[in-house]
């Protein structure tokens, strides 16, 4: 007789994990099905070694700048082996605690990689499990399009593992991914060049954010290509020649293809079982199921935004959705969204554009708040914007902001939008002074029409 649970996950990823961590919560037995390493590509190869890597690069920053501040250092170089090391040394202790995590909570870890086999049952290398709710979390992997990965053109994966800096680098793709690199190599001394094929840099934000991000990366030396996509990529005796469609040539010594993630969602026997796939990307319902048996799916196989954050949201909906407690469903356009590059970026709700199609143009109000009137940002030395944006005798449907450290703005920034908050309730909030924050409550005084430092 096959080994038989409540809730069986396929993927022990940001996903998968909070998926089983919520699912034992409800007293259902689960299985977790992990063919690498639990923690899936943020603990690994994401989210957690790249802040560990910007977080080198801002010391970096600090230290060439910190005359200007009174403090006398010596910037002598980056040591990427020991960058490397302090970067594995964090990736250990997270993977540690969440292995124990999952054992102290009884989640029975099935290691090997599984294949759903009907609607109630996935194959995992010869062993057949049971389940009566099956929850496919099978993560994503970078894109090559096609491109060779070697020493010289690699992924986010293989970038992580250097143990050099590179004297220079062509970064393919200005998105979030690509603009984090291109920050952290720019700070270790890389002459970096991004090539972008959309007409500007991290798309999908505000074109007041873009704007300023854009002069920033400038006025730092980032060489950035938009508008034009690139047409091939070979390496040459001593590096990467990268060749644009329109017949510009780019060379560097190695060459970064960040052009986003795919789903790992091929030969799995999903399809084979009757679930729906686009493009390889899990087509669900509003509420993660997939119409077939009941079985959900959640995280990078689902289209939308592939953020670690989003997997763990879903991960515990489908686990309130199978105990029956009928979760709210969070779209997208609500999920709070950070660019850890320098500036950092951060974003939740609507921007401009979409505003505009969704409410109509003479509909908002809007607002800028510089942050060069806010202390805090001064003593940091960093300027930027907190942009609102609201709807007329409205609640405020979009946050933005751009500036060093300004990603810890986004807690704020997210209970505005998701909670429909109004000008007026946020601008007689009290924010502590000299911080940040302060520029939020800056923001909704003027969206509220009586401004204070603006």
């Amino acid at each position: 007789m096959a080994e038989e649970f409540d809730v069986l996950v396929l993927g022990g990823g940001s996903a998968g994990y909070a998926a089983a961590l919520r699912s034992v919560q409800h007293g259902f037995s689960v299985a977790l099905v992990e063919k690498s390493k639990l923690g899936g590509t943020c603990l690994h190869t994401g989210c957690i070694p790249t802040k560990a890597y910007l977080h080198a690069a801002e010391l970096a920053d600090d230290a060439r700048s910190s005359e200007k501040y009174g403090v006398k250092t010596t910037f002598e170089g980056i040591d990427m082996a020991k960058v490397r090391e302090y970067k594995d040394d964090i990736v250990a202790g997270k993977h540690k605690g969440l292995t124990g995590l999952l054992k102290m909570r009884k989640v029975q870890v099935i290691e090997g990689e599984g294949k759903l086999v009907s609607e109630n049952e996935v194959d995992v290398e010869g062993t057949t499990y049971q389940a009566k709710h099956i929850v496919l979390a099978t993560g994503s992997t970078a894109k090559t399009f096609g491109l060779p990965v070697s020493d010289r053109i690699m992924t986010s994966t293989e970038a992580l593992e250097l143990d050099y800096t590179p004297k220079s680098a062509i970064v393919l793709g200005g998105g979030v991914i690509g603009s984090e690199f291109a920050s952290a190599w720019t700070s270790y001394g890389t002459e970096v060049t991004i090539i972008e094929g959309l007409p500007s840099l991290v798309p999908n934000e505000d074109p007041a954010i873009i704007k300023q991000l854009e002069r920033s990366f400038k006025k730092r030396g980032i060489t950035a290509n938009t508008g034009t996509f690139f047409k091939d990529v070979e390496e040459t005796s001593d590096g990467v020649k990268v060749t644009l469609e329109d017949g510009k040539t780019f060379e560097a010594e190695i060459c970064l293809v960040a052009v986003g993630r795919g789903p790992v969602t091929e030969g799995l026997g999903f399809e084979d079982q009757g679930v729906t796939l686009d493009r390889g990307f899990v087509i669900t319902d509003e509420r993660l199921h997939t119409g077939v048996g009941s079985i959900y799916a959640i995280g990078d196989i689902v289209p939308g935004l592939q953020l670690a954050h989003r997997g763990y949201q879903q991960g515990i909906f489908v686990a309130e959705e199978i105990a029956g407690n009928s979760p709210l469903v969070v779209e997208d356009i609500n999920i709070p969204k950070v660019t850890f590059c320098e500036p950092e970026i951060m974003s939740v709700g609507y921007t401009q554009p979409k505003a505009e199609e969704e409410f109509g143009k003479d509909n908002l109000q809007i607002t800028e708040y510089n942050l060069a009137g806010n202390g805090k940002s001064s003593i940091l030395g960093t300027g930027g914007i907190i942009k609102m944006i609201g709807v007329k005798d409205g609640p405020i449907v979009g946050v933005h902001g751009i500036g060093s450290r300004i990603s810890e703005q986004i807690g704020e920034a997210q209970l505005i939008v998701n909670w429909e908050a109004y000008p007026e309730d946020v601008a007689t909030l009290v924010h502590a002074h000299p911080t940040q924050n302060e520029a939020m409550g800056e923001a909704a005084m003027a969206l509220f029409g009586h401004p204070l430092h603006g």
